[in-house]
C-alpha cells in the first residue's frame, strides 16, 4: 500500500503564489519518511493536503491508486503540532478517543495517559499532555498512515523521546507508513530512513 502525491498544484487563493506546482511524493506503507524544511516552506500545507484537509488546485492524493475516502475514519491521520486545534473544547477527552473506536487501555499507559484525565477538557490539561492524547487518538484509529506535523516541537525533550518512541514501536507492530515533518533535522535523521527537503518556489522534494 502507498499513499502518493501526483501532480499536486496548490495556492491559497487565485491571486496568490504557488506553494507546489507538479509536486510528486510518495510514501509506502511500513516506512518512516522525513520532510525537512525551514518555517514557510509549506511543509504543514502538504501535510494537510495528504491528509485530506486541503483539497489541491490540480493534481491527486491517492492511496494506493484511488482518491482518499470521504466516510468513516480516513486511513490517513494527521497530527497537528498544535493540539488545542484539533481537539473539541467542549468534549471531554474521553469524547475525544472514542471518536476513534475502542480505548486501549495499555497504549494510553505507554504515553503516560493517567485515567483521571479521561473525564476532563482539554482546558483542563497541559499543551504536552493535550498532545499525547492526539496521539493515541490518531494510533487507535486503525490508520495505515500517520502524518506528524512538527508534533514534538512544543514538548520538552522527556516526553518528545516517549512519545516518538510510542510512535514508533506502534507503526512497526501495525506496519503503518509515517510522514515526520520538521525543520530539525537531527530528529528527523534518527527516526527516518530517507529525508526530503522542500526546496525552491514549487516546493520539489528532494532527497538529502
Amino acid at each position: 500500500m502507498y499513499l502518493e502525491a501526483k501532480n499536486i498544484c496548490f495556492r491559497y487563493g487565485k491571486h496568490q503564489p504557488w506553494i507546489f506546482q507538479n509536486l510528486n511524493f510518495c510514501v509506502e506503507k511500513g516506512t518512516c519518511i522525513g520532510l525537512s524544511a525551514p518555517s514557510g516552506a509549506g511543509k504543514s500545507t502538504l501535510a494537510m493536503l495528504l491528509a485530506g484537509y486541503q483539497t489541491p488546485v490540480a493534481g491527486e492524493i491517492l492511496l494506493n491508486g484511488k482518491p482518499l475516502p470521504k466516510k468513516g475514519i480516513c486511513p490517513v491521520q494527521l497530527i497537528y503540532q498544535h493540539p488545542e486545534q484539533a481537539i473539541n473544547p467542549r468534549w471531554r477527552l474521553r469524547k475525544v478517543l472514542e471518536e476513534s473506536g475502542q480505548i486501549s487501555q495499555e497504549l494510553l499507559a505507554s504515553l503516560g495517559i493517567e485515567k483521571a484525565w479521561l473525564e476532563r477538557f482539554p482546558r483542563e490539561l497541559s499543551g504536552g499532555e493535550l498532545q499525547r492524547f492526539c496521539v493515541a487518538r490518531a494510533l487507535m484509529s486503525g490508520a495505515s498512515f500517520l502524518i506528524c506535523d512538527e508534533i514534538s516541537t512544543m514538548l520538552d525533550v522527556i516526553t518528545q523521546a516517549q512519545i516518538w518512541r510510542v510512535v514508533c514501536d506502534e507503526a512497526k507492530k501495525h506496519n503503518m507508513g509515517i510522514v515526520v515533518i520538521t525543520h530539525n533535522f537531527q530528529l528527523a535523521k534518527r527516526l527516518c530512513s530517507q529525508i526530503f527537503d522542500l526546496q525552491g518556489d514549487r516546493g520539489i522534494p528532494v532527497m538529502i
